[in-house]
């Protein structure tokens, strides 16, 4: 469900409350798209999230602190210069508008008081953040729209500050149930009234607009030609009451989720019922709770996805480059397999000197290893002698010896490279900030998958801290560590933890190195249950049941000279099958 006016409205009000009266502490910039305000008044430290995704466009306090760039972006800069430190007097919402406005209490450059605006326009792919001053004129943008991008408004610093385009809609708030019931009668009778109130109506979504169809008809998408008189009069009652539901403010934060699968579906300010059973329907304690359960982890997915694009790029293309070498390895290597042949043909031709002669294209001869000893016809080079052809197959008899060997040690390296490059690929889907994806290139570089060249950031800008890899805590108090690439994992397995501790991996797929730390006790049945599990959640069977996972001790773990990052041996270990639940795994985790 997109956030719509009236979604919105129940947001800015919460937000009113919280934020009136807080002064902005800091200002960060973590994403292009993202803006984070670290606010302080009277219930403590928040962290309001604007966010102008095309996908998401949302405003809402947060708990965990983003990964920010090391150097600032310039409209982080311009909204530290003139925002930080400035009193919110109120946040609000134009009416039935999908925007809302921080005004801001502050001072200019001289010190002389003054009032700031930070208006958040959330409109899809048009979202916004503009700072406004005292006077309307446009400070900055953190999106400019030009001529060539808009001909009907543009937003560039110096211009007044103008509202968007008016919708061709009615102000809900101005249309009583009965005109909406009469209204229906000038409606094509075949389009749904779903479809007829997200045309009038401003500022309802699609979701809200089937809720009230499925209120008043029973159908969620009735064509209006069907209604009934006692249908379109009971469609008036429902919007009545719907106002009166708005206007007191009764909105409560309402998350859908599929029965099926548990999955998070959709949000709303009041109980959908359309879905009836396929669906559940529970409170969270706020809107801002609400959005972060809808919104942050599909955020977070998108924004890595859009930080990792040239990472993984590379890491693609490398890849299918060494299998169609492969592929290439393999067949020449098949050809190899009948080189006896050549060896055949050349005895042969020994055997036969006394009738062949120089110029002859092909002889017949007695093939003497076969028991019948039958015919056969030898194909030779008219340019050669006969002990010269005979060479010439020995030669290709050599050849083709010697290209086994070679082809199979070829062979069998680039499978270790491939199954590499997979497992870079599992710990690109893992990375979780900048730190990760650093310390990725730096790998990358170090087993030449990327040059030095392609290497980002490697100069001119800060290098970011080094990453940490997962950390869990067992319901029984032991402590587990998880690698999120394959140099973390060498430096858990092979550095870090000690001899007596237990190492789990995934049964020949993918995935990271699990250390559960034993400090010297025996560690519990439900201790190395829930390992075996963060070692099958952190690998590419996380959505399978009944995953095989190795564990041994650190001590049977050994690296081949040689070998790449994260490629290890072991011969003594036991397997165990366990189930990731994602849900619990999450409970546990600690950073």
């Amino acid at each position: 469900m997109p956030l719509d006016a009236i979604c919105l409205a129940a947001v800015t009000d919460e937000l009113n409350h919280a934020l009136a009266g807080s002064r902005v502490e800091k200002v960060y910039q973590p994403d292009r798209d993202e803006i984070v305000l670290q606010t302080r008044g009277q219930g403590g430290a928040r962290r309001l999230l604007i966010s102008i995704a095309a996908g998401a466009p949302r405003v809402h306090f947060i708990d965990a602190a983003r990964e920010n760039p090391a150097a600032p972006p310039m409209f982080c800069m311009l909204l530290r210069k003139h925002v930080q430190g400035a009193k919110i007097a109120a946040v609000v919402q134009p009416s039935v508008e999908r925007m809302l406005t921080i005004e801001l209490d502050t001072a200019d450059e001289m010190g002389v008081p003054c009032q700031k605006k930070l208006i958040c326009e959330l409109m899809g792919r048009h979202s916004n953040v503009i700072l406004c001053s005292e006077g309307g004129h446009i400070i900055d943008a953190l999106r400019r729209v030009d001529g060539d991008l808009s001909g009907k408004r543009q937003v560039l610093p110096g211009l007044f500050y103008r509202m968007p385009p008016a919708q061709d809609k009615h102000d809900p708030f101005q249309v009583s149930g009965a005109g909406l019931a009469a209204a229906l009668h000038t409606a094509d009778e075949a389009q749904t009234l779903d479809r007829f109130l997200l045309s009038r109506l401003l500022g309802f979504s699609p979701l809200l607009c089937r809720e009230l169809s499925f209120r008043a008809t029973g159908d969620a998408a009735m064509p209006v030609g069907r209604m009934t008189a006692e249908q379109m009069h009971r469609l008036g009652q429902v919007y009545d009451d719907f106002r009166s539901f708005v206007e007191n403010r009764k909105w409560q934060p309402f998350l859908l989720t599929r029965n099926e699968d548990g999955a998070v579906f959709d949000f709303s300010f009041l109980p959908v019922t359309q879905y009836e059973g396929l669906m559940t329907l529970s409170q969270t304690g706020s809107f801002s709770e609400l959005l972060a359960v809808f919104f942050e982890k599909k955020g977070k997915v998108e924004r890595m996805a859009r930080r990792s694009a040239d990472l993984h790029k590379t890491v693609v293309n490398a890849r299918d480059r060494l299998a169609r070498k492969l592929a290439v390895q393999q067949k020449e290597l098949d050809a190899t397999r009948n080189r006896e042949q050549y060896k055949r043909t050349g005895e042969l031709i020994t055997a036969n000197l006394y009738q062949l002669e120089k110029g002859m294209n092909k002889a017949l001869v007695i093939d003497y290893y076969d028991d019948s000893c039958p015919e056969v016809e030898i194909t030779l080079d008219v340019r050669l002698t006969p002990q010269q052809n005979a060479q010439q197959y020995f030669k290709r008899y050599s050849k083709a010896k010697t290209a086994e060997e070679v082809l199979t040690q070829q062979l069998q390296q680039g499978r270790n490279d491939l199954e590499y490059l997979e497992s870079v690929l599992e710990a690109i889907s893992e990375a979780e900030g900048e730190r990760d994806l650093a310390q990725l290139r730096e790998e990358l570089v170090q087993t030449g998958v990327l040059s030095d060249k392609q290497k980002r950031g490697s100069r001119g800008r800060a290098r970011p801290a080094p990453a940490k890899p997962f950390h869990y805590r067992t319901s029984d108090g032991f402590d587990v560590f998880a690698g999120k690439n394959n140099l973390q994992n060498d430096l858990l397995t092979l550095k870090t933890a000690f001899k007596s501790d237990i190492w789990f991996h995934t049964q020949k797929i993918h995935g990271s190195h699990v250390i559960l730390v034993t400090d010297g006790k025996e560690p519990t049945n439900t201790a190395m249950t829930e390992a075996a599990m963060i070692a099958a959640y952190h690998s590419r069977a996380r959505n399978s049941s009944m995953v095989p996972v190795d564990y041994t001790q650190v001590r049977q773990v050994k690296k081949p000279a040689g070998a790449k990052p994260g490629m290890v041996i072991y011969h003594v270990y036991q397997t165990a099958y366990v189930t990731p639940d994602e849900a619990v795994i999450e409970k546990m985790r600690v950073e």
